[in-house]
């Protein structure tokens, strides 16, 4: 679950009714003679396949259950009291042929994309699979929230693009907080209004970077109420329940092959289908057949097939990792069951782009232990990879799937210095040095607590020595220096930002343990989460010894050293190019297109969030038009509708403590979409 709040103390311990619209349906109008068309939502093309090909619960009992050999449940989605759009993405529905201004538009399409409405043709299933959940086997999770609506074929005419990234001929849709399924456990099915803009514009933002992802087409939300507690406080509120459609390929995961695993050597647990075997192949044969036809076409042999499918998950997850660490990414909740096996990013949940750099950056605030850091995020990735390797066998050989895993290492570090080296505008030589030149610009970024995202567009400005030039030119690096110094964190920034996690006597006391005690300290810490706090402790010694004039001068220091680097690397793109003017705009355009302007901060989020919450839906509006396109400047769009004196505030009623939560966000300062964040943003917390 998802929350944005004020963090919980220094400990940071976490441990219906139906629309009036309907009365307004088709049936039999045009019996009547009055030529009303169908709403473009009736007319979409089903052709559910995976629920032709893929094992189907013959039972419809209602309530949480276990279900065994079977991949889908049929469901029925809860209908919301008035629903209505917060937003849509016109560029997500065209996928399905639609036009976002005619859904909006239509009085049925609130009701359609929550599920409160069932499309002709649709089908609401809700997905089996499992999971390993930080590290443990978890057992049969599923489609908790999410419901299967159906398979719409790729309408005529899609980019030709589209169709090679998805060769199914098909999308699956999706809408998310839809009510109970059989894999709702203690939940109740429902999403509130934080979570699914969160989702929303994640989904979106992502894709207009580059990054391969699921798609959201819209977001409703509705009169009827959840309660939830959101600070975990013991004040829960009422909340209005929200639904996202999704849209990708599939929504198959890791963890769709989980569900024959056998009793877990820690957890005992296992997977509901276990010893269905039979049915693992017809999944395989499945997703190969329908996502990766070209393996299908050009392995006979079974087994050499199986490989070369696993190989093909394991590159595509190489490169989407890569392409997260070059974004400042961080997922947050990376278990198998998070994973997509088509190599696209899924589940929006705890997410964050990284703001000051930090490779510890946890975005999750219940996760502990920094499991799924951003610099952990690698390794985690082949972790989960050899857990899918393991729930593919028998039908993917283990020494086979060994073999693959031993590439993944290179294929990452492969596509993580290509990204690299466009966002350094590096483009006409691959040097030696160039790992290293990156190593010491993200150590110069963490030293000076440097935002990610703007030093990184910042680099443009960083001209090449000309021929006269010497790469150490004192005003030029001066120059580049103080361009630099801009996005650096100030000396009370970085204490607040170095100040350890963990209380001190709780330090304390597990060091003494791991000396006293070896066997005990393993099983409740490790020494790497200690040694990162003790390398806080140390770096908060140090600043508080120092003055800011004294960190600024030290931080000057560094970046002029590292600049100095950077221009004399630079200068051997030059050699040998007779047109250095056209060198130089080329390596310009490549880096403004690599390094977005702006990225979905938690604050731009939390902004948008309590504006909707607030009835006032044209900040996540505004919020997603910027994001389509983040890599250019756009006039009129630099800061928030309220603050640029464009947009009408709507307002409807509010929700218990939403009064109090319009006070806080109009008496923030708010800052451009493209700056650092303001200091308020250092309080919210996503869990």
């Amino acid at each position: 679950m998802a929350y944005l709040g004020p963090r919980l103390g220094p400990s940071r311990i976490f441990l219906p009714g139906v629309s009036a619209f309907r009365l307004l349906g088709s049936v039999g109008m045009d019996d009547m003679g009055l030529g009303v068309s169908r709403s473009s939502l009736e007319r979409l093309d089903f052709d559910n396949v995976a629920l032709k090909k893929l094992p189907l619960d013959p039972s419809e009992e209602a309530g949480v259950r276990q279900v065994k050999g079977a991949c889908f449940s049929r469901v029925k989605p809860q209908p919301l009291t008035k629903p209505r759009f917060v937003a849509v993405s016109h560029e997500a529905l065209a996928l399905l042929g639609l036009d976002g201004e005619e859904v909006l538009n239509d009085p049925l399409g609130p009701e359609y994309l929550s599920g409160s409405r069932v499309m002709p043709g649709s089908e609401p299933a809700a997905h089996c699979y499992c999971g390993h959940q930080f590290g443990q086997f978890a057992g049969q999770l599923g489609d908790g929230a999410a419901c299967y609506l159906g398979e719409v074929k790729v309408p005529p005419g899609q980019d030709p693009e589209l169709l090679r990234e998805n060769p199914s001929g098909r999308w699956e849709i999706q809408v998310k907080g839809a009510g109970l399924t059989p894999y709702s456990r203690q939940a109740d099915g429902r999403k509130v209004l934080r979570s699914s803009i969160r989702e929303f514009l994640c989904s979106e933002a992502m894709h207009f970077l580059g990054v391969p992802t699921t798609r959201a087409g819209s977001v409703v939300t509705s009169d009827s109420r959840v309660i939830r507690d959101i600070y975990y406080s013991g004040n829960p509120r009422h909340e209005r329940c929200s639904v996202v459609l999704r849209i990708a390929p599939t929504f198959l995961r890791f963890g769709s092959f989980e569900i024959f695993k056998q009793a877990d050597e820690f957890t005992g647990r296992q997977g509901p289908s276990y010893g269905r075997d039979e049915i693992r192949g017809q999944m395989m044969d499945y997703v190969i057949d329908m996502f990766y036809p070209e393996i299908q076409q050009n392995y006979p042999d079974r087994v050499e097939r199986n490989v070369a499918f696993f190989r093909e998950v394991m590159l595509r997850t190489a490169r989407l990792v890569a392409q997260w660490q070059c974004v400042g990414f961080c997922h947050g909740v990376l278990n198998t069951d998070n994973m997509s096996i088509l190599g696209v990013t899924l589940d929006y949940g705890p997410y964050g782009f990284m703001d000051r750099f930090d490779p510890d950056f946890i975005c999750n605030a219940s996760d502990n232990s920094g499991r799924y850091s951003y610099q952990a995020q690698p390794a985690i990735c082949r972790w989960n990879l050899v857990k899918l390797a393991e729930a593919l066998a028998p039908e993917l050989p283990l020494d086979r799937a060994e073999a693959v895993m031993d590439e993944y290492l290179d294929l990452f570090n492969r596509f993580y210095l290509e990204n690299m080296r466009k966002k350094l505008g590096l483009l006409k030589k691959e040097e030696p040095e160039d790992e290293l030149l990156i190593t010491q610009l993200l150590q110069t970024m963490h030293n000076t607590g440097a935002d990610f995202t703007n030093t990184f567009r910042s680099l443009s400005q960083i001209s090449c020595p000309t021929e006269g030039q010497s790469e150490g030119n004192e005003d030029l690096t001066k120059k580049a220096t103080d361009l630099l110094l801009e996005q650096c964190a100030s000396l009370e920034e970085l204490k607040a930002a170095n100040k350890p996690t963990m209380d001190p006597r709780e330090l304390a006391m597990l060091l003494s343990m791991a000396q006293s005690n070896p066997a005990l300290f393993q099983m409740i810490s490790d020494r790497a989460t200690i040694a990162r706090q003790l390398e806080r402790l140390s770096r908060l010694k140090d600043l508080m010894e120092t003055s800011q004039e004294e960190l600024r001068t030290k931080h000057a220091e560094e970046w002029t050293s590292w600049i100095t680097r950077y221009r004399k690397r630079l200068a051997l793109e030059l050699e040998g190019q007779s047109d250095v003017q056209a060198v130089q705009e080329e390596r310009v355009k490549v880096m403004d297109s690599s390094n977005p302007r702006v990225v979905l901060r938690n604050y731009i989020a939390q902004n948008a969030i309590e504006a909707a919450e607030n009835g006032d839906f044209s900040e996540v509006q505004r919020v997603l038009k910027v994001l389509e396109k983040p890599f250019s400047d756009q006039p009129g769009l630099e800061l928030p509708a309220w603050m640029g004196g464009d947009g009408a505030t709507a307002q409807t009623e509010r929700d218990e403590g939403e009064e109090q939560q319009q006070e806080a966000s109009t008496s923030r300062n708010a800052v451009p979409y493209d700056s650092k964040p303001p200091a308020w943003a250092q309080e919210i917390c996503v869990t």
